[in-house]
């Protein structure tokens, strides 16, 4: 029997009203014709992921007079800083309300009170939602550190924050549980790192005492050929690339790519340090760290010259 789905997001309610049952709807999202969005709320799968329905699907379990925070305002903000293992089993939504009033006790939903200034606050698409600014400097706090520096990062680069943006609102925090992580954090903001890994890198080489590298710089190998460093030491000659697949992961073409790029490089000069998805513990983490480190110094000791032929 084939089942009309509602044409908008909906949830378990909604379907019960309808009188489709559980068993069909889970039939539904094994067969992947329906997707489940957010805890207790789904949508046909082909629907496209937008600012308008991310709204609309939140809408149906966020009560009006609660502010929505953390981690789902920034899913709804457009930077999503959830890891994968939470994207398969999906997390409480967070919402707040404001102090003096009662917080919301929906099932899925993680509701708490705090303390916000209109100005935290905003309006997406009818919702209340705290401001990018705000947004970025809780996360800051509340989340891991790694993924607390990505999540400033990715404000930063969305929303044009600045460093100087992100220090003139820490003075609030005093004395709230995280603010040492996030002034700490707040001095690596770089906006120009593309993806969380990459800002994993560079907090890795700054947290180790090794001088901060140039973010995204463009090396001509060639008339009309050029690559773009994630990381660079341009003085040294000594770049790091964060790869984000293991050699298992690539196809033989992507590898064959990816080592006549690095050859090229090293047929210039460069020493290239590559670190992989799984290099950010114990001894991976070590061995790259000591990797740059030995070329930093080699290079600090014996600059290198071109070779004159």
């Amino acid at each position: 029997m084939t089942i009309s789905w509602p044409p908008s997001p909906f949830t378990l309610a909604d379907l019960r009203e309808q009188d489709i049952s559980e068993s069909a709807r889970r039939g539904a999202l094994a067969a992947g014709e329906v997707r489940r969005v957010l805890r207790g709320v789904f949508a046909e799968a082909d629907v496209p992921d937008t600012l308008d329905f991310r709204a609309r699907c939140l809408a149906r379990v966020v009560r009006p007079h609660h502010v929505i925070t953390d981690r789902t305002a920034a899913w709804l903000h457009g930077v999503d800083v959830h890891t994968s293992a939470e994207l398969t089993d999906l997390p409480p939504l967070e919402t707040c309300a404001l102090r003096g009033r009662r917080p919301t006790s929906l099932t899925g939903v993680d509701g708490r009170s705090r303390d916000l200034l209109p100005a935290d606050v905003t309006n997406v698409q009818g919702l209340r939602v705290t401001t990018p600014l705000r947004t970025a400097l809780d996360l800051g706090c509340c989340l891991r550190r790694r993924e607390a520096y990505a999540a400033l990062n990715a404000f930063a680069r969305t929303f044009g924050l600045t460093r100087q943006d992100y220090l003139r609102s820490i003075g609030r925090y005093r004395g709230r549980r995280g603010v040492v992580q996030l002034r700490e954090l707040v001095a690596f903001v770089d906006p120009r790192h593309e993806s969380p890994r990459e800002s994993w890198v560079y907090l890795e080489i700054g947290a180790r005492g090794l001088p901060l590298p140039e973010p995204q710089v463009w090396v001509e190998i060639d008339v009309g050929i050029s690559y773009r460093l994630d990381f660079a030491y341009p003085d040294s000659l000594v770049c790091v690339e964060y790869d984000g697949f293991e050699d298992h992961d690539r196809t033989r073409e992507q590898q064959e790519r990816d080592e006549a790029r690095r050859r090229d490089l090293r047929a210039l000069g460069w020493i290239v340090i590559v670190v992989k998805c799984g290099d950010f513990t114990d001894v991976r983490l070590d061995r790259w760290i000591g990797q740059l480190r030995d070329a930093l110094h080699l290079r600090a000791v014996t600059p290198y010259s071109p070779r004159r032929w």
